[in-house]
């Protein structure tokens, strides 16, 4: 099992890509990590470095600020398009990059390549819920414009994924609307409604936003631009609650000694909603296993994202979906 890192992404880089690597390297001794980036920043790193850890040079990066399909087609020696091509080529299994996601789709689409018979990958990121099973939402910001048919294979992907993934024979799908009645939404969610109905799939119906963490769907289906505003928002509201409790509790004595009561609880809700529990979001419908880490993650983060491709891997997560969309196309 060979998986490459594109060690140049993110914000913490190359440091946090090189210790979560360390940690997975030490940790599971069958496999093989592949980092890719600048190997004079990379090196002084790995001291004492596991030896199923190798580097492969690359002298350029994909910057977070660069237009995303110029990048990918203009610097072939990015770190990101170079892990990209060992994917395509068989020389690595899977590719974890915490890098420019827009860099990161257009790598997926134009080097690793299309998965026969999916039309648009999808990003598919867990979002926490009350009950800490989480929920798999795609797609949240791969394609910001979506057809009825996308978001069917999109059902079909998030229920093999959670499947495989997280142990669950029968997945529920739940299709993001402003309400839960079966003629409520847009031309898009009318119309792809009695699609996910006749779907190989357990369609539970409808799903509004403020019902979204309370886990009354395992997969959450939408275009990427209503899923982005979703994801941004949830994100944006998390970081301000943690905030204003922060303010709160430090602000006299009591509120300081109520914080202290409450500690614990505050600790397990904020690993709840910690994106570092989670790894990273894969983009389904791709031809190999691509895991896009968030741009922020630390080392443990990285770890968490090879733990996920690890477990994908092991349970053949692309070929299922390969031959799932193979089979649905077919009985068309």
């Amino acid at each position: 099992m060979k998986i490459v890192i594109d060690a140049m992404g993110g914000d913490h880089a190359p440091k946090s890509n090189v210790e979560g690597a360390c940690e997975a390297a030490k940790m599971w001794k069958d496999m093989e990590i592949i980092l890719v980036g600048d190997e004079a920043q990379i090196r002084p790193l790995l001291q004492d470095a596991p030896s199923n850890i190798t580097v492969v040079h690359a002298p350029e990066r994909i910057e977070a600020d660069d237009e995303p399909v110029k990048a990918v087609r203009r610097k072939k020696g990015a770190s990101m398009v170079m892990a990209g091509r060992m994917v395509r080529e068989g020389e690595a299994d899977c590719m974890i990059s915490a890098g420019n996601t827009g860099a990161l789709m257009t790598t997926g689409l134009l080097v690793v390549g299309r998965m026969d018979g999916v039309e648009r990958p999808a990003l598919a990121p867990m979002l926490p819920t009350t009950d800490g099973k989480g929920v798999l939402a795609l797609d949240l910001g791969a394609n910001m414009d979506a057809k009825p048919e996308h978001l069917v294979q999109y059902a079909i992907m998030g229920s093999i994924y959670r499947e495989k993934m997280h142990g669950m024979p029968k997945p529920r799908v739940g299709l993001l609307n402003v309400g839960t009645e079966a003629k409520k939404g847009n031309e898009l969610t009318k119309e792809v409604f009695p699609m996910l109905e006749k779907a190989n799939i357990h369609f539970v119906g409808n799903v509004e936003a403020r019902d979204v963490l309370e886990s009354n769907c395992d997969i959450l289906v939408c275009d990427g631009f209503v899923g982005n505003v979703m994801l941004k928002s949830l994100e944006g509201t998390a970081g301000s609650l943690f905030d204003v409790l922060k303010k709160e509790f430090t602000r006299n004595f009591m509120t300081k000694m109520a914080a202290a009561i409450l500690m614990p609880g505050l600790k397990r809700l904020k690993k709840m909603m910690d994106y570092k529990e989670h790894g990273g979001a894969p983009l389904l419908g791709l031809q190999g296993l691509v895991i896009k880490a968030h741009g922020s993650s630390d080392k443990r983060a990285v770890l968490n994202a090879i733990r996920q491709a690890r477990t994908a891997l092991e349970n053949q997560l692309i070929a299922t979906i390969s031959s799932e969309i193979a089979g649905n196309n077919s009985g068309k």
